[in-house]
């Protein structure tokens, strides 16, 4: 069984929003890896990055790891970053490995948008 995520980015004003579907784990965390990365070191970077994770219905550790690190990366740069609706067991598992009290977790994407543009 194979499994994949697919990861849509948009633009809202000075927002971008990125938006994984389906798993993320050791094998589908790297693209989101280099996507975040991509989108922070852009010499025209956004003020706010929301990671819409309503799509996602697994994460793993791998993934809380590429969280943290693009966190610090948007952070040095100035940005601001939150996830936006993860579903219940992602977000029981970012409450396990504490990456809510690092991250801002918003239970809907539009109240993340206002979180990130301050």
């Amino acid at each position: 069984m194979e499994f994949t995520s697919d990861i849509a980015v948009r633009t809202e004003g000075e927002v971008v929003v990125v938006a994984p579907v389906g798993e993320l784990d050791a094998t589908t965390s790297p693209r989101l890896a280099e996507t975040l990365e991509a989108i922070i070191s852009a010499d025209t970077s956004c003020r706010g990055l929301v990671l819409d994770f309503s799509g996602v219905d697994f994460c793993d550790s791998r993934c809380i790891g590429v969280l943290v690190s693009s966190y610090r990366m948007a952070r040095d740069r100035g940005i601001r970053l939150a996830v936006a609706a993860p579903q219940r067991g992602v977000l029981r598992l970012f409450v396990i490995a504490g990456i809510d009290q690092v991250l801002t977790v918003e239970d809907d994407p539009q109240r993340a948008m206002k979180t990130v543009l301050g």
